[in-house]
């Protein structure tokens, strides 16, 4: 269903750039299919800020200047990922990178509420406001071991790559940003934020948005290959599903009492039947069961968890309308099979990510591609379930691109990072923020001000 992806039709010499990348582009083809073609074209302005940027010797100083700073920002990798940082624990990393954030220059920067740490940076004036983000939580449990071992030329341990390097990028950025004292037109608003992974449901980036009224876009760090851009973000609903009834013996009670086991396999059954659209790409699945007492036993009790998603809000709510009737059917049906109504069922709504995409003719995601192009990447917009799902939901532009390095063997214990000349990769996010913002004097603010929104 998605159509092939094809060569922005840039200036001459970005063109030539782009094509360069072609043979990564291939592997970047297989890793992910793209969700939407690579804007034909960027406008004039566009292209003209990026021509500029990249031109602009100050701006190279300050590219130099990450190259310069990339073994620093290796070590603080390191030290980052080695303080756990479980769902809903996030504290201790929050403290962390607080106090680097301080030390950096953002002496206002603070935790909110949230357990965010938020930071501004201001601008010169009369830009926009443009949020800058990595996530500080990882999947891992507490007392999982986090110590980074450097193995056959890379750095292995959990969360190192989703998402410590985003935040050890956020950090460089700011470090050189100051020493070079580069300022921009808009301000930028630093965050490491909680509650992405998990049943974090987002709370981290909600309350940001909840709390600042003003953003005018987003660009998160997330690991990702050279080009890759999200754009968009799949939203999903997630249940627990709790059947009770009386219970029994399994002898002495047959025939009296329904099972909350077997109400439960009924409607297993049942959404195992239910039919989803390929697309927009629409899924579910109940990925933990459990329940009853004994073997012997009819259960009074029985639990599941449901996963709803699509890349289309409104496929979602038609795919969970459907499994949510399911569930009262199986009842029912339990009930019916033995002459009682005992049995019942609950839901709880524990997992909620609104979704939508940034559309591809937006400025954010314009600005992604030429400045990708500049590095000699051809980009592939694809779609995930990020931080970006909260702005984008808002109507806010939004994208998610990677902060530099190969990694692999994400939400595993396995996993790693190579970040041989991975300061190339935070060269190229950089470009793209400073293209959004504008530098006085190089290019102007791509990036258009929105009208503040209410409460």
């Amino acid at each position: 269903m998605h159509r092939p992806l094809r060569a922005p039709r840039l200036a001459p010499l970005t063109f030539a750039i782009a094509l360069a990348a072609f043979g990564t582009v291939q592997l970047a083809r297989a890793q992910s299919a793209p969700v939407a073609p690579t804007p034909a074209q960027v406008s004039p302005e566009v292209d003209r800020a990026y021509t500029q940027l990249m031109a602009a010797p100050a701006i190279q100083k300050l590219l130099e200047a990450v190259k310069a700073d990339h073994e620093r920002a290796v070590e603080e990798l390191k030290t980052l990922t080695e303080i756990e940082a479980p769902p809903f624990k996030e504290q201790k990393r929050a403290e962390a990178f607080l106090a680097r954030m301080k030390a950096l220059g953002l002496t206002d920067a603070r935790i909110d509420a949230e357990g965010n740490v938020v930071g501004l940076r201001k601008g010169t004036g009369h830009g926009p406001k443009l949020l800058v983000s990595a996530h500080l939580d990882t999947v891992f449990p507490a007392g999982t071991d986090v110590k980074v071992k450097e193995r056959d030329g890379r750095l292995h341990a959990p969360g190192i790559a989703d998402d410590t390097r985003g935040l050890s990028v956020l950090l460089s950025w700011l470090k050189v940003l100051n020493e070079n004292k580069v300022q921009t037109q808009g301000d930028l608003l630093f965050v490491a934020n909680v509650g992405e992974e998990e049943l974090g449901n987002l709370r981290g980036m909600k309350a940001i948005f909840r709390d600042h009224l003003d953003i005018d876009g987003m660009v998160g760090l997330e690991p990702s290959p050279d080009g890759h851009v999200l754009v968009l973000g799949t939203a999903s609903h997630r249940y627990e599903v709790s059947f009770k009834g009386p219970g029994g013996h399994s002898f002495g009670a047959f025939g009296q009492v329904p099972s909350a086991i077997h109400g439960m396999g009924r409607a297993i059954a049942k959404i195992a039947e239910v039919r989803t659209p390929s697309f927009p790409k629409t899924t579910f699945t109940v990925g933990t069961v459990g329940g009853g007492t004994s073997v012997n036993t009819i259960a009074p009790d029985a639990r599941m968890a449901i996963d709803i998603r699509s890349d289309d809000m409104a496929s979602l709510l038609e795919a969970e309308k459907k499994i949510l009737a399911t569930l009262d059917e199986a009842v029912a049906e339990e009930n019916r099979r033995w002459n009682v109504n005992t049995l019942s069922v609950s839901t709880k709504l524990i997992g909620d990510r609104p979704g939508g995409r940034t559309p591809t003719d937006s400025v954010i995601v314009e600005a992604a591609v030429r400045a990708n192009s500049a590095f000699g990447h051809k980009t592939l917009l694809r779609g995930g379930s990020t931080d970006a799902n909260v702005p984008i939901s808002l109507g806010i532009p939004a994208i998610i691109i990677g902060g530099g390095g190969k990694s692999g063997g994400s939400h595993s214990t396995h996993e790693w990072i190579d970040v041989t000349d991975g300061w190339k990769g935070a060269q190229n996010s950089l470009v793209t923020v400073l293209g959004l913002v504008g530098v006085p004097g190089v290019s102007p603010a791509l990036l258009p001000k929105r009208a503040a929104r209410t409460k």
